[in-house]
């Protein structure tokens, strides 16, 4: 029985470390409280045990898909010596792979990681001239399928974007040498000096401001895989920026602005997880379009803003209340840019009721899956719009 229990304390604390590598803050506590549950909980099957350390390890709703694709892979009884041969050796296969779970790679590198660090190490050489540089592939690669390296890496990426200044003209003047309209009172008053017998002439010229930012971000289910990199980079852009106005929605809005303005990112995140209540749940983008129309609009839509709306477009309610608020936003708005995920697939058609609704009532219609999308984003938010994201080409193709 002793060794029964040492054996299952080893295997239950070999999985928390897994389970922190992969990102989820699991610490020496939650391994006690674990194996105490365990013993306390008389579990007699597979899911009593699942759940028994569901309850224990996950703290936030951003990591339940996390702990359960660790559980399935960590705990199953074949497979771990052929995923890590498979995990070696290059792919030969003559279609193309079925891409892994969202999170599996993350979670099944956590596991493993260990296992080669217990093995005697052969030096092999590898000829890469003719590979492709990690650095493109990051670039390239779904925020869904990266590993926990991967993740922090494209996190970095994230924190270095330079983003352009896009300057919009207002009717406002200020000082300029080479303006079109005199300043009588700066002139008097410069020819003040010389007693009058010298008249410079002061000019004034239109005065440039940064148009306001606004981002509408869905944290439903469907967009779990990817919301804390957008978070990642609305803090990027926020700190570039001073107007930058950021709500999250799922089945309610929720004004993160001022958590976001931490200046470390990941308190900036924790401090959104904790003001969010309705995290990784169901989709009523009507409802929060609605809410923020009616409260917001006013206040944050001034002055030429840019609004970026955040989302796979499945709306469960799609009807015409939906694409009255639609018209609204895009009316309040100088710019309404939709950033979808499912663009990342070759075949996307606007199928979708939702989609439909939404489509055309937005300027721009782009993908926002990979470090490649953001950059080009980063570089069209000081732009005009591009010719080859019109969101009406996907309803001239339905049709």
């Amino acid at each position: 029985m002793i060794e029964t229990q040492g054996r299952l304390a080893e295997n239950i604390l070999y999985f928390a470390r897994a389970l922190r590598a992969a990102g989820m803050p699991v610490g020496p506590g939650a391994v006690l409280d674990a194996l105490e549950a365990l013993s306390v909980a008389h579990v007699g099957d597979r899911d009593d045990v699942y759940w028994t350390l569901h309850a224990v390890f996950v703290k936030r709703h951003e990591h339940s898909m996390l702990f359960d694709q660790a559980f399935r892979i960590f705990f199953r009884k074949r497979g771990y010596i052929e995923k890590l041969i498979a995990s070696m050796l290059p792919e030969t296969a003559a279609t193309a792979p079925k891409a892994p779970p969202p999170g599996a790679q993350r979670i099944q590198e956590a596991l493993f990681s260990g296992l080669a660090r217990d093995e005697d190490k052969s030096e092999v050489e590898i000829d890469a001239r003719l590979t492709v540089s990690d650095r493109e592939i990051l670039q390239k690669k779904d925020f869904a399928q990266m590993s926990a390296a991967e993740i922090a890496a494209a996190k970095q990426a994230i924190a270095r974007l330079a983003l352009p200044l896009d300057e919009l003209r207002t009717r406002r003047l200020r000082v300029s040498r080479h303006g079109h309209m005199i300043d009588i009172r700066r002139t008097l008053r410069a020819s003040m000096k010389a007693g009058g017998a010298v008249i410079d002439l002061k000019y004034l010229g239109p005065r440039v401001k940064e148009p306001p930012i606004v981002a509408l971000l869905d944290i439903s289910g469907s967009m779990s895989q990817y919301t804390r990199l957008f978070l990642h980079f609305l803090h990027a852009i926020t700190d570039a920026r001073k107007r930058v106005t950021t709500f999250l929605f799922g089945t309610r809005l929720t004004n993160v602005t001022r958590a976001i303005r931490e200046r470390d990112p990941d308190e900036a995140l924790a401090a959104c997880s904790a003001h969010v209540v309705d995290w990784s749940g169901g989709t009523r983008i009507a409802t929060s379009l609605h809410a923020f129309n009616k409260q917001w609009a006013r206040r944050v839509l001034g002055q030429g803003a840019v609004v970026l709306l955040i989302t796979d477009g499945l709306e469960r309610d799609a009807d015409d209340t939906l694409s009255f608020e639609m018209d609204r936003l895009h009316r309040s708005c100088r710019r309404l840019v939709w950033l979808n995920p499912l663009l990342r697939f070759d075949g996307f058609e606007a199928r979708a009721k939702g989609v439909r609704t939404m489509l055309p009532h937005v300027d721009e219609l782009r993908p926002i899956h990979n470090l490649d999308s953001m950059n080009d984003l980063v570089r069209a938010l000081s732009g005009a719009a591009a010719k080859g994201y019109d969101p009406k080409a996907l309803l001239r193709q339905v049709a």
